[in-house]
């Protein structure tokens, strides 16, 4: 009996996550409660959904708003040792409103807390591959063009 060849076949996990920014052009980072480094808002797309409405809805359950969320960014093959391959995506929250951050009530049972941090700052507030994530976000944000990476290194 053959076997079926889709059992060679990669099953990502997929995640969503959102760069917003404040008025001084620097990044709202959360501080999760289950992880020892600063994250981006965001996580694991469900059954049925896309990248986009998984971010808009984590952004909604963690931070409690629902802002705009624009273009995406960057699109990161992270396979992680411990949890198998990710296909990460990341999207332009662009400059939050005054509005929307009075409006930031946390989700205590995953965000402790969130804080807008300088970019130039980052490696040292969070693992690498998520900086390296932020960097090229950043830089796709300036320029409109999408960056395509593996475990957070650049491949275009």
């Amino acid at each position: 009996m053959a076997s079926d060849p889709t059992e060679t076949f990669s099953h990502p996990r997929v995640a969503a996550g959102v760069l917003f920014w404040d008025d001084q052009d620097r990044l709202l980072l959360v501080v999760p409660s289950y992880k020892d480094y600063r994250d981006i808002p965001g996580g694991y797309v469900e059954t049925g959904e896309t990248p986009t409405e998984a971010a808009i809805r984590e952004v909604r359950e963690e931070l409690g708003i629902t802002p705009p969320i624009g273009p995406l960014l960057v699109v990161d093959w992270a396979p992680n040792q411990a949890e198998g391959d990710k296909l990460l995506f990341v999207f332009d929250g662009g400059i939050l409103s005054p509005g929307h951050v009075a409006s930031i009530k946390v989700d205590p049972a995953e965000i402790n807390s969130y804080e807008f941090r300088d970019v130039e700052d980052i490696e040292n507030l969070t693992i690498v591959r998520l900086a390296r994530r932020v960097i090229h976000g950043r830089a796709a944000r300036r320029d409109g063009r999408i960056r395509y990476l593996e475990h957070g290194d650049p491949m275009n």
